[in-house]
């Protein structure tokens, strides 16, 4: 009898003492603490295996997954489908623990045929290896399946989705012999979490259309587009639609609604719902928090922080980055610290980048940039380009030219392709007339290969987004939109405005 090979090793005294230690019905022993015998219906050998088995994987012991298999073999068990859906499965939740476990099942279940003729198996397999990044190999399991179902159609499409591979989701998408709203929602969410929000806002118009019932999940992933773009008239339409609904009181669905109006500056429209809520979990109070924070509302974001607690709700790492990015906004420094100081000492809560941010952003914003720099140099983890971002704008208005060449070298150190902090230290090099440090930048940028992306401004009018670069004359209402400028200018000199004229283009191609 074969067992899979390369999981774990026994020894001969471990192998016989594990044939010996099973029952009658080779199921495994668990002896319990009074040491008296108990008497159980009996349970068929595969299920309680297999129980064994999904406990691990739940838990993310894939090793040990593995070991109580390779038992369970021993033993005389032969494992089902379920026990196999059941490894696999938890593959694919830990792909970073998955190693040779995932093939070797796949060997296993080919000796089998299982992954041609079982569909719960076939589609384990294609979500276990779209999960681990191998997408290729999850269409090959996909192509062979003799027997296919619509769960194992939207897996492979979501297992597209989260590799990146739009194209070929799409074209699979079309191929659909049945479609439901799952398989829309792949679509949507997937350009949602890969940054492409227009797209999924398409697609959900065109789900609309196709009369596909709504779910609480497609909603929220459009709700997320809209909060991305920051198209407030679009996020409208959706509250009215969710609000026709039966899931209209969902918690997910109106915690996202606070997101996206917080983050679309409608802070009054987040409260209302928030306020409406019959039921507010940790994630709707952070929400609030965060978007009063944001919003410039920091008395009323610290006055929530309060009053959630007051409510019985404990605060998490997010509460208290709500609570510093308020006190960053306002200039409350102390304070600041002290929430600092208690999410650490009181409710033990580890720092993460985005609270040594928030100091950073902090002590920048109150001119203490010496006290923001030596928290970029002791925090227990290297700084991020946002992080350096908020010191180096701070570094920019007070014109410090030698603190912004020391966080040149951190930008230096991150290896990072983002061109905004690069741009940063050039312009404050240009404002102070530095012209060979701008230019040493500029090199800088070219040997690391970064190149300037142009930045956009964009409108929304009537729920469509308007984006425009500088000289910009695409629009099909050029011709408008520069005669409204050259008033608006004329208006602004006439009340005593002085532009800022741009001596030299510090990014042209040389």
């Amino acid at each position: 009898m074969s067992i899979v090979p390369a999981i774990t090793a026994f020894s001969p005294l471990e192998t016989q003492y594990l044939i010996s230690h099973q029952n009658h019905r080779n199921q495994p022993t668990f002896p319990n603490t009074a040491n008296h015998e108990i008497n159980l219906k009996p349970i068929d050998a595969a299920v309680s295996w297999t129980s064994s088995i999904s406990r691990r994987c739940r838990a993310g012991q894939l090793a040990e997954a593995a070991k109580e298999f390779t038992c369970m073999r021993m033993a005389g068990v032969e494992p089902n489908h379920i026990t196999l859906v059941t490894i696999l499965s938890g593959c694919a939740d830990f792909p970073s623990k998955v190693g040779v476990l995932g093939p070797l099942i796949h060997g296993y279940v080919c000796k089998l045929g299982l992954d041609r003729t079982n569909v719960m198996v076939g589609t384990a397999l294609v979500e276990m290896y779209a999960k681990c990044g191998c997408v290729e190999l999850a269409r090959l399991v996909f192509d062979n399946m003799k027997v296919k179902n619509v769960v194992s159609w939207n897996t492979m499409i979501d297992g597209y989705m989260k590799n990146g591979e739009y194209e070929y989701a799409i074209e699979l998408f079309d191929e659909m012999p049945e479609r439901n709203v799952i398989s829309w929602t792949a679509l949507i969410n997937g350009f949602v979490k890969q940054g492409y929000s227009e797209e999924a806002l398409d697609w959900f118009r065109e789900m609309q259309t196709s009369g596909i019932e709504l779910d609480y999940v497609a909603v929220i992933a459009a709700l997320m587009a809209c909060a991305n773009l920051g198209t407030l008239g679009t996020g409208l339409w959706l509250h009215r639609l969710v609000s026709q609904q039966n899931f209209r009181d969902n918690v997910r669905v109106n915690n996202t609604l606070i997101d996206m109006y917080s983050r679309c500056g409608c802070i009054e429209f987040a409260c209302q719902v928030f306020e409406k809520m019959p039921k507010r979990t940790l994630v709707s109070w952070n929400s609030i928090i965060i978007g009063f924070a944001v919003n410039g509302f920091a008395e009323k974001a610290l006055e929530y922080f309060n009053l959630m607690q007051k409510e019985g709700i404990k605060p998490d790492g997010v509460s208290f980055t709500g609570a510093l990015t308020a006190c960053s906004h306002a200039g409350l420094v102390d304070e600041g610290l002290e929430y600092f100081d208690i999410m650490t000492s009181i409710y033990k809560i580890s720092p993460r980048i985005e609270h040594y941010g928030c100091l950073v952003d902090l002590y920048s914003r109150a001119g203490k940039l010496e006290d923001a720099l030596h928290v970029i140099e002791n925090m227990p983890m290297k700084p991020n380009e946002v992080v350096l971002g908020s010191l180096l704008v701070a570094c920019k208005t007070h014109g410090d030219i030698n603190l912004a060449e020391t966080v040149l070298k951190h930008l230096v150190a991150l290896d990072t392709n983002g061109d905004s902090n690069f741009v940063l230290i050039s312009n404050i090099y240009a404002a102070a007339g530095r012209w060979e440090g701008a230019s040493m930048v500029r090199r800088q940028m070219k040997v690391l290969g970064i190149q300037k992306r142009p930045g956009f401004s964009s409108i929304e009018i009537a729920s469509d987004t308007h984006e425009f670069v500088a000289g910009d004359k695409s629009h099909s209402e050029t011709d408008r939109i520069y005669t409204m400028l050259e008033l608006l200018s004329f208006d602004l000199k006439l009340s005593g405005y002085v532009p800022e004229t741009i001596t030299r283009d510090l990014h042209e191609n040389d």
